[in-house]
């Protein structure tokens, strides 16, 4: 592989995958494979997956280069054709395999309600592990398109808000009402859950 200075630039980059150096184009992919990646995970939590999107994401990336006209970063495109990528598998397959994040954001309290009691739930219990997890993706999957992807966009890759914006083509206003308003929705599904079966 060559040198790594030789693409200093998005636009270095870019120049080189139009020019049909596979070397730009194999730099670009070790430089994004694992944001790539786990931006598709977020959606599909399927490693296998998220794998096979990642590839597709790319083959994208490489056929449309021609195309990409510079209007926003490098990395906002493909962050944009990731969730895109993903939200068709997820449509295309009928696919809803959004498990657990609570991990992700139990430190989150505006998103993660704590049961009032815990006296009867054990942490150990492999089926209370399993309904936590069929809840909150039962939960994740009633979310709009929108709120979904500026949630994992923000959970999963920890993109500020202003990134969020520039890959979903809309303002920083309408990121924090969708991130407030998934984290809402996200709340009340869970408490139901909660209030139901574990306390």
């Amino acid at each position: 592989m060559k040198e790594n200075n030789l693409y200093k630039t998005e636009s270095d980059i870019l120049s080189g995958i139009k020019s049909g150096d596979q070397e730009a184009f194999r730099f670009l992919v070790e430089k994004f494979s694992n944001k790539v990646k786990r931006t598709c995970f977020g959606f599909v939590q399927s490693e296998a997956d998220a794998d096979d999107i990642a590839q597709d994401v790319f083959v994208e990336v490489f056929l449309s280069s021609g195309k990409f006209r510079g209007e926003s970063s490098l990395s906002t495109w493909i962050y944009r054709i990731a969730v895109n990528k993903s939200l068709n598998y997820i449509r295309s397959t009928g696919s809803r395999k959004l498990m657990s994040l609570f991990e992700r954001v139990a430190d989150d309290k505006t998103f993660s309600p704590e049961p009032a009691s815990n006296a009867d739930y054990c942490p150990d219990s492999d089926l209370k592990r399993s309904e936590q997890a069929k809840a909150i993706k039962q939960a994740l999957n009633l979310l709009a398109p929108n709120q979904k992807s500026a949630f994992i966009l923000s959970k999963y890759d920890d993109l500020s808000y202003e990134e969020i914006a520039d890959v979903m083509g809309t303002t920083v206003s309408s990121v924090e009402s969708l991130i407030f308003r998934a984290k809402q929705n996200l709340q009340k599904s869970l408490y139901s859950f909660y209030k139901k079966n574990m306390l």
